[in-house]
């Protein structure tokens, strides 16, 4: 892999220090075998360096690559009457209830073969890194058997093979009861979910553990047995929390430990001040927030007062966040949530990272992480808050090559 020198750039580095964004104006960067092997003023760039081969950039702006940390990209069909319903006044729980919602989107993913998943799923990715994207969470939990389950994460998988792209998977068994165990969450537990995640293990398909804690899903008390089944295997942890109520799903996560607790529009100042204890990440998801059109925020300050990191996702799915751009997804959060600019922009870098465990690789832009950067044309970093539908990617780079 050759060497190369960045220069002339604006590096929004986002590492935390006086600067806002980290920012580094009039830097270099130098890249060696995918890594970044030296970042700092142009001016002072070491003379090991300066024959290397350069690239300038006119005072562009070097972000990390963008990192998207909850997805259900691995899909079969759609759910575009469901959002006429939604329009039309019916609720989120009430299509869920009469046999839409998630279970319509498992009898679609389970017609479909795991090349066929793929290849639905890749204008969606590709529309991710069109925009800088270099590392994406997918999900299982749209099979909820454990060969369909399997399926989805082999499809997942199989991505990285087709674009030059992270893949971290998690399984999401835990998602939905299906049809065929109506009235019966503990014996599809017993089941499907704690078999399926053996299997997984067994054939190395699963980085996470996420569950849905809800009303119309899973109780702690069903979701405990899995994490504990996760906890055994050494699997970090990730749950959908307090998205619809509080059931104190946020609080019984960060006791196991959680990368993230995802949703979170009905935590409360317990649940709060256990991810805080636990360093689980808060993954705020504001596409679904306005696809829902819920009106319940967040409890920004209260995370932010206890220093709780603050992470954002596109959850792109196919019915409450049909959403494929973590740029639109910045600007809903600050628009929507009140995000500053600069806390967006963490959101899908630094803090994303983090809430995939990926801090001290990916996320900053700083000596030794790999060589994964977003090149804009753009003057400062708020622009990418500020502008709606537009795109200024220049370039992505991936392991130090360009893509």
């Amino acid at each position: 892999m050759s060497n190369k020198v960045l220069c002339n750039g604006n590096f929004a580095t986002m590492v935390r220090g006086d600067a806002p964004y980290g920012l580094l104006t009039d830097g270099a960067l130098a890249i060696a075998d995918g890594r970044i092997a030296w970042i700092g003023k142009a001016d002072e760039l070491p003379d090991g360096y300066k024959d290397w081969p350069t690239e300038v950039l006119d005072g562009r702006l070097v972000t990390p690559a963008l990192v998207d940390c909850h997805t259900h990209l691995i899909f079969g069909g759609n759910r575009a009457r469901e959002f006429e319903l939604r329009l039309q006044g019916a609720s989120y729980e009430e299509i869920a209830r009469a046999g839409g919602g998630i279970v319509s989107t498992v009898r679609e993913t389970r017609r479909l073969s795991q090349d066929q998943l793929a290849r639905t799923a890749l204008p969606r990715l590709d529309a991710l890194l069109a925009e800088g994207l270099g590392t994406i969470e997918i999900k299982s939990g749209y099979g909820l058997t454990v060969d369909d389950e399997l399926k989805m994460l082999q499809a997942a998988r199989s991505l990285e093979t087709l674009r030059p792209v992270r893949i971290k998977t998690t399984y999401l068994a835990a998602h939905a009861i299906p049809e065929e165990y109506a009235g019966r969450a503990d014996a599809y537990i017993d089941e499907v979910c704690l078999p399926a995640l053996d299997r997984a293990v067994s054939e190395k398909l699963v980085d996470a553990v996420d569950a849905f804690c809800e009303g119309i899903a899973f109780s702690p008390e069903q979701v405990k047995r899995v994490f504990d089944r996760a906890v055994a295997h050494a699997l970090p942890i990730k749950l959908h929390a307090e998205q619809l109520s509080n059931l104190g799903g946020a609080a019984m996560a960060a006791g196991f430990g959680a990368l993230s607790a995802d949703h979170l529009e009905h935590l409360d100042e317990a649940g709060v001040a256990e991810m805080a204890r636990a360093g689980t990440v808060a993954v705020l998801l504001p596409g679904a927030f306005y696809v829902l059109r819920e009106t319940k925020f967040p409890p920004i300050n209260a995370l932010r007062n206890a220093g709780v990191s603050i992470a954002l996702a596109t959850d792109c799915n196919p019915g409450t966040s049909p959403l494929t751009s973590l740029l639109l997804t910045v600007n809903m959060a600050c628009t929507l949530f009140r995000l500053t600019p600069e806390e967006a922009l963490a959101g899908i870098t630094r803090e994303a990272a983090k809430a995939l465990g990926l801090q001290e690789e990916i996320g900053t832009l700083e000596t030794g992480k790999r060589a994964d950067l977003a090149v804009w044309d753009a003057a400062e970093p708020a622009e990418l808050a500020y502008r709606i539908g537009f795109n200024p990617l220049v370039r992505r780079i991936y392991g130090g090559k360009p893509c």
